[in-house]
């Protein structure tokens, strides 16, 4: 079986950012620099047969190159306790957009659509019950703003459940073609 996600590999310079703003948070499990990713559509679980399916429907997404930024850091919630740190990036449609079309082409091979509602962001820690405040890292992030970085593919991972964190293998890349 293989655990496979579709998502954007943001470019180096982001990626160092992200990591300056990891910390004062006590007993969060920050992700590592191999691990940042913003998802586009987790799709979980499927056979060889079902990943190759996936492989040629991807294949056929087409969508213009776009840029976005980051732009803000927040938290995932249940039941007022935070549980996922992120930063979210903007504009959000062009990513939106390439989510629709995604789902469609899995859509097309047999894989239910994702039921949530899709909130681009790249996941920056994990908080386990009982971890401390994230009030100051909200304050000392300065936004996560950052200058625009331009999107020209999204890739297909794969997800390796390893006692130390999740190991993600690029298993293809797809270019995004087209006029903006």
């Amino acid at each position: 079986m293989h655990r496979l996600f579709v998502g954007i590999r943001p470019p180096a310079a982001v990626r160092t950012r992200l990591l300056t703003l990891m910390g004062g948070v006590s007993r969060a499990r920050w992700q590592a620099e191999d691990q940042l990713h913003l998802t586009i559509r987790f799709i979980g679980e499927v056979d060889r047969h079902l990943a190759q399916d996936v492989h040629a429907a991807l294949g056929a997404v087409r969508q213009a190159p776009f840029e976005i930024a980051l732009s803000g850091i927040g938290a995932f919630d249940r039941r007022g306790q935070a549980h996922t740190l992120w930063a979210g990036v903007a504009p959000q449609e062009p990513l939106k957009a390439l989510n629709r079309k995604v789902d469609q082409a899995l859509a097309r091979v047999g894989l239910p659509p994702e039921e949530r509602a899709y909130h681009p962001h790249i996941t920056l820690a994990r908080l386990p019950r009982g971890a401390g405040s994230i009030a100051a890292l909200l304050e000392s992030s300065g936004g996560a703003s950052g200058r625009p970085f331009e999107v020209g593919e999204f890739r297909l991972f794969e997800s390796r459940l390893m006692p130390d964190g999740a190991v993600y293998d690029v298993v293809e890349r797809y270019p995004l073609t087209g006029s903006r």
